[in-house]
């Protein structure tokens, strides 16, 4: 075989041009880091790579979203912490009104505090973040949920609370559920004072339910000084959710008119939609005596009346319905401002607590939920802080260099590239004529 000496130079300076290439190739790769400058490098790689970075990405933009829920829902949380605060004060100026060491002007001035109270909360309940997002407008609302008119407060938003997911929690708490939605009298029956007397037939309890008009704080027609507490739950089982009437027979002492009279009282039940006349009503309780702080109990209810009634008065018991903290509030601040007599403010003031302490649990109870929402969103932080360090591990392991594996490499072909250099050079001076003389 011939082997020209043109042959071998070409094939040398082909040699040392690809050494120096992939020399070259080592240090971009060693200078960047990376053993993936290019696709072409590693097409399998290079695409774990990108599909890393795409998922990087997308769990920052996610972070980003969740920062500013979460600090909707801290915002939320600190302003259930304020209001429940206000609940508490209002609760102190309603006891204090009972004190019966109070002058009219006295409870006209607790009346005015309270209304900036019950404002001030109105006001929490139309709070924003700082994007301008409603806090508590639900699924969704315009700038102000909450609207304040004569008939009293409104709730403009979408009733709900949008669910967490994995990577998100709500940004806005459910207003509906946290104002507008508590329970009156003690949660399952109301007690008013009547507006209406039964006289001595059962016929007349519609026209006694026709009149009452919610909010029931002022007494038409009892003369007596009769009032009760919120009363209780004795017996769940048998309970009725019927309407109640309880009315009181004073008779007076016929051969003493001086001696005190006797005082029975009776209690019917009815259904004011399936018994519009009152005609069916059923008595439940008949000529019972009455006995001044003595508990009076029947289908499962118990309450305890004191005072002292007049003939015909009459104590209504309804089922109890769904009414708003605000509503709450305003008959509260009614049945102090209307400057009752003794009685009147009891009955006023024991309903008003009841109901108050309803909705301060309902605040309490949302702000728990915050609270929740709160610790969740740490936890999602963490899981996609996790996330992170394993894309980037990923994305590592796909396109970075190992230096010390990068750096051995470097010199081998440094060290490779110099003895074809020597070889070269020594090869280049091997001809014929060198010795021809």
């Amino acid at each position: 075989m011939r082997l020209g000496t043109a042959n071998a130079y070409d094939a040398a300076l082909a040699n040392l041009t690809n050494r120096q290439a992939t020399l070259v190739d080592l240090q971009d790769k060693l200078s960047a880091g990376k053993k993936v400058l290019r696709a072409s490098d590693d097409p399998t790689g290079a695409a774990q790579a990108e599909r890393s970075r795409t998922r990087q990405a997308r769990v920052e933009v996610e972070q980003r979203s969740l920062a500013l829920q979460k600090n909707s829902i801290a915002v939320a949380e600190s302003t259930l912490g304020d209001g429940i605060d206000i609940i508490h004060r209002i609760r102190e100026l309603l006891v204090s009104a009972g004190d019966a060491a109070l002058t009219p002007t006295n409870r006209a001035s607790i009346a005015q505090e309270l209304r900036g109270l019950r404002d001030q909360l109105f006001t929490y309940a139309n709070k924003q973040d700082s994007n301008g997002v409603p806090l508590f407008g639900g699924l969704g609302s315009a700038g102000a949920p909450f609207t304040d008119v004569t008939s009293g407060v409104t709730f403009n938003g979408i009733a709900g609370q949008r669910s967490s997911t994995t990577v998100s929690i709500p940004s806005a708490m459910d207003g509906q559920a946290v104002f507008m939605n508590v329970s009156s009298g003690n949660g399952v029956f109301n007690l008013d004072l009547g507006t209406g007397s039964l006289a001595a037939s059962p016929t007349a309890l519609a026209a006694t339910r026709a009149a009452m008009v919610p909010p029931r704080a002022t007494n038409a027609t009892n003369t007596g000084q009769v009032w009760s507490d919120v009363g209780q739950i004795v017996d769940p089982t048998a309970l009725t959710g019927q309407n109640y009437v309880l009315s009181y027979n004073v008779t007076p002492n016929a051969l003493n008119p001086a001696l005190p009279p006797t005082i029975t009282y009776d209690v019917y039940r009815y259904d004011p939609l399936a018994d519009p006349t009152g005609a069916a009503a059923t008595a439940v309780v008949s000529n019972q005596p009455y006995v001044d702080g003595q508990d009076v109990q029947f289908d499962g209810l118990s309450f305890i009346t004191r005072g002292a009634p007049g003939n015909g008065d009459t104590v209504v018991i309804t089922p109890s319905t769904r009414t708003d903290l605000f509503r709450v509030l305003d008959a509260a601040i009614a049945g102090v401002d209307r400057k009752p007599n003794g009685h009147l403010l009891a009955q006023n003031l024991s309903r008003a607590l009841a109901q108050v302490d309803s909705g301060l649990e309902r605040l309490q109870s949302a702000r728990g939920i915050a609270g929740e929402l709160l610790r969740r969103a740490d936890i999602i932080d963490g899981n996609q802080q996790d996330k992170t360090i394993q894309l980037e591990s990923d994305r590592s392991r796909a396109e970075d260099m190992d230096m010390i594996n990068g750096i051995s490499a470097f010199q081998n072909q440094q060290t490779g590239y110099q003895a074809a250099l020597q070889t070269y050079a020594q090869i280049q001076r091997l001809s014929l004529f060198n010795y021809l003389g």
